[in-house]
């Protein structure tokens, strides 16, 4: 598991207590809003929306706001049209990044995507530069102090995931793009409480990342993920854990 994997889990969990609630909030509504755009508004036919709403009630999201980023996505209320993005990058250190964003004005959203990677050391690359780096996987976190890792692993692949890890207080459970919610419903089945899922882009390999250019790196992702346009990040890099936690 990549240096970023542990990084984003190390967010998640310093997330869930600073005061960020309103701009997570942002993020999801803008997710379920184009999931209900693109797919419908049914969580039982719409596996990206019905991955959103879970998110969002997993962040104690009021169910009527929910209800109005689904009506505004399938047009029963008026909204604003997101359209989605992606950019490829590269940051210090040589890191790929690849980076996910739902925006109402391109021209913005990639002026604010270049001055950030300019600011803190990176740069833009060209479409297909670094997305073959990565392969999109589902990934749903589970409190590890709550469950043992057998009661997670057996039925989780039994019911098709790729991987269980145990990641900075969290069980990491991987999969493929179908069977995200296979596994998740075997969990919940199971008695397992879910604390997030999401379908994310996974770097294939890491490269080792140090010193200065670690800071860097981190500064930026960090820089990045405070964008109100940009859904998800992802980077190849592998960071000393020490360094990892002092940055968190």
């Amino acid at each position: 598991m990549s240096g970023h994997s542990k990084w984003s889990t190390i967010k998640r969990k310093k997330a869930a207590v600073d005061a960020k609630r309103g701009k997570i909030f942002s993020k999801l509504i803008k997710e379920i809003t184009v999931a209900a755009r693109d797919g419908g508004g049914d969580t039982g036919m719409n596996t990206r929306l019905r991955t959103a709403v879970e998110n969002a009630r997993a962040q104690n999201m009021p169910s009527d706001n929910i209800d109005r980023a689904i009506k505004r996505g399938t047009g029963e209320l008026p909204g604003v049209n997101y359209v989605p993005v992606t950019y490829e990058a590269y940051g210090p250190g040589g890191v790929a990044i690849f980076i996910e964003a739902l925006t109402d004005n391109e021209k913005r959203t990639v002026a604010s995507v270049r001055h950030t990677l300019t600011k803190h050391g990176g740069n833009l690359g060209k479409d297909g530069s670094v997305a073959w780096m990565f392969d999109q996987k589902g990934q749903t976190l589970i409190d590890a102090s709550e469950y043992d890792e057998e009661s997670v692993f057996l039925p989780a692949i039994e019911a098709g995931a790729e991987d269980v890890i145990s990641d900075s207080g969290y069980y990491r459970v991987m999969t493929s793009f179908g069977d995200l919610h296979a596994v998740q419903e075997a969990l919940r089945s199971a008695g397992i409480e879910i604390e997030e899922a999401d379908l994310m882009m996974i770097a294939k390999s890491a490269i080792a990342v140090e010193g200065g250019d670690a800071e860097r790196l981190l500064k930026l992702l960090d820089a990045l993920e405070e964008d109100d346009d940009i859904q998800r990040v992802a980077a190849n890099f592998d960071i000393d854990e020490e360094i990892l936690a002092r940055a968190s």
